[in-house]
Protein backbone atom coordinates (compact mmCIF):
# COMPACT_ATOMS: atom_id res chain seq x y z
CA UNK A 1 0.00 0.00 0.00
CA UNK A 2 1.27 3.45 -0.93
CA UNK A 3 2.26 5.67 1.99
CA UNK A 4 0.50 9.07 2.27
CA UNK A 5 3.88 10.86 2.44
CA UNK A 6 7.60 10.10 2.39
CA UNK A 7 10.23 10.93 5.03
CA UNK A 8 13.87 9.96 4.91
CA UNK A 9 16.99 11.08 6.79
CA UNK A 10 20.22 11.83 4.97
CA UNK A 11 23.66 12.03 6.52
CA UNK A 12 25.09 15.54 7.04
CA UNK A 13 27.31 15.66 3.94
CA UNK A 14 24.34 16.40 1.69
CA UNK A 15 22.62 19.81 1.41
CA UNK A 16 19.17 20.88 0.27
CA UNK A 17 20.80 22.07 -2.97
CA UNK A 18 22.07 18.53 -3.68
CA UNK A 19 18.60 17.18 -2.90
CA UNK A 20 16.97 19.77 -5.19
CA UNK A 21 19.08 18.57 -8.15
CA UNK A 22 18.02 14.97 -7.52
CA UNK A 23 14.34 15.81 -6.91
CA UNK A 24 14.24 17.88 -10.11
CA UNK A 25 15.16 14.78 -12.10
CA UNK A 26 12.48 12.56 -10.50
CA UNK A 27 9.62 14.88 -9.49
CA UNK A 28 10.05 17.97 -11.62
CA UNK A 29 11.75 21.32 -11.26
CA UNK A 30 12.04 22.66 -7.71
CA UNK A 31 10.61 26.07 -6.98
CA UNK A 32 12.79 28.58 -5.16
CA UNK A 33 13.64 27.38 -1.64
CA UNK A 34 12.24 29.52 1.15
CA UNK A 35 13.55 29.38 4.70
CA UNK A 36 10.90 29.26 7.43
CA UNK A 37 12.58 29.14 10.84
CA UNK A 38 14.76 26.00 10.98
CA UNK A 39 13.36 24.46 7.79
CA UNK A 40 13.60 25.04 4.05
CA UNK A 41 10.59 24.54 1.78
CA UNK A 42 10.01 24.25 -1.94
CA UNK A 43 7.77 22.44 -4.37
CA UNK A 44 9.27 19.79 -6.66
CA UNK A 45 6.87 19.27 -9.54
CA UNK A 46 3.58 19.25 -7.59
CA UNK A 47 5.05 17.82 -4.37
CA UNK A 48 5.53 20.06 -1.29
CA UNK A 49 9.07 19.45 0.06
CA UNK A 50 10.43 20.24 3.54
CA UNK A 51 14.16 20.02 4.37
CA UNK A 52 15.20 20.21 8.01
CA UNK A 53 18.97 20.37 8.49
CA UNK A 54 20.28 18.49 11.52
CA UNK A 55 16.80 17.23 12.44
CA UNK A 56 18.35 14.36 14.44
CA UNK A 57 21.98 15.02 15.38
CA UNK A 58 23.95 15.13 12.12
CA UNK A 59 21.00 13.82 10.09
CA UNK A 60 18.89 15.98 7.76
CA UNK A 61 15.19 15.23 7.29
CA UNK A 62 13.59 15.24 3.85
CA UNK A 63 9.78 15.22 3.96
CA UNK A 64 7.69 14.87 0.80
CA UNK A 65 4.13 15.76 1.66
CA UNK A 66 2.27 13.80 -1.02
CA UNK A 67 1.36 10.32 -2.14
CA UNK A 68 2.02 11.44 -5.73
CA UNK A 69 5.70 10.42 -5.88
CA UNK A 70 7.35 7.62 -7.86
CA UNK A 71 7.93 5.71 -4.60
CA UNK A 72 5.41 3.51 -2.79
CA UNK A 73 7.17 3.94 0.54
CA UNK A 74 10.09 5.48 2.45
CA UNK A 75 12.38 2.52 1.71
CA UNK A 76 12.01 2.85 -2.07
CA UNK A 77 12.77 6.58 -1.79
CA UNK A 78 15.77 5.90 0.49
CA UNK A 79 17.21 3.46 -2.06
CA UNK A 80 16.87 6.03 -4.86
CA UNK A 81 18.33 8.81 -2.70
CA UNK A 82 21.36 6.66 -1.85
CA UNK A 83 21.94 5.81 -5.53
CA UNK A 84 21.61 9.44 -6.61
CA UNK A 85 23.46 11.16 -3.77
CA UNK A 86 25.88 8.44 -2.57
CA UNK A 87 25.24 9.27 1.09
CA UNK A 88 23.87 7.06 3.88
CA UNK A 89 20.08 7.27 4.19
CA UNK A 90 17.81 6.11 7.00
CA UNK A 91 14.05 5.64 7.08
CA UNK A 92 11.33 3.92 9.05
CA UNK A 93 10.57 0.37 7.87
CA UNK A 94 6.93 1.37 7.26
CA UNK A 95 4.31 3.76 8.54
CA UNK A 96 4.65 4.26 12.30
CA UNK A 97 1.98 5.49 14.68
CA UNK A 98 2.38 6.41 18.33
CA UNK A 99 0.04 3.57 19.34
CA UNK A 100 2.71 1.11 18.18
CA UNK A 101 4.92 2.07 21.12
CA UNK A 102 8.44 3.35 21.56
CA UNK A 103 10.24 0.09 20.69
CA UNK A 104 8.95 0.16 17.12
CA UNK A 105 9.83 3.86 16.89
CA UNK A 106 13.52 2.91 17.18
CA UNK A 107 13.40 0.41 14.26
CA UNK A 108 14.96 1.93 11.13
CA UNK A 109 16.27 0.81 7.77
CA UNK A 110 19.80 1.93 6.89
CA UNK A 111 20.76 2.19 3.20
CA UNK A 112 24.48 2.68 2.62
CA UNK A 113 27.50 1.39 0.71
CA UNK A 114 27.27 -1.68 2.99
CA UNK A 115 23.81 -2.49 1.63
CA UNK A 116 20.45 -2.40 3.39
CA UNK A 117 19.88 -3.46 6.98
CA UNK A 118 17.49 -2.96 9.86
CA UNK A 119 19.06 -1.05 12.76
CA UNK A 120 18.05 0.37 16.12
CA UNK A 121 18.33 4.16 16.01
CA UNK A 122 17.32 5.97 19.16
CA UNK A 123 16.22 9.34 17.88
CA UNK A 124 14.37 10.48 21.02
CA UNK A 125 16.01 12.48 23.78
Amino acid sequence: MRQPDIEIYLKEAVTYKDVAKWLSTVLGTCSEWKQKGQVWKCTAGNVPVTWMPKAVGKWNSLFLESDQTPWDDDIACARDAFKALNVEVRCAPGSWEEAQGEDDADRWIRVSADGEEEITWRTGS
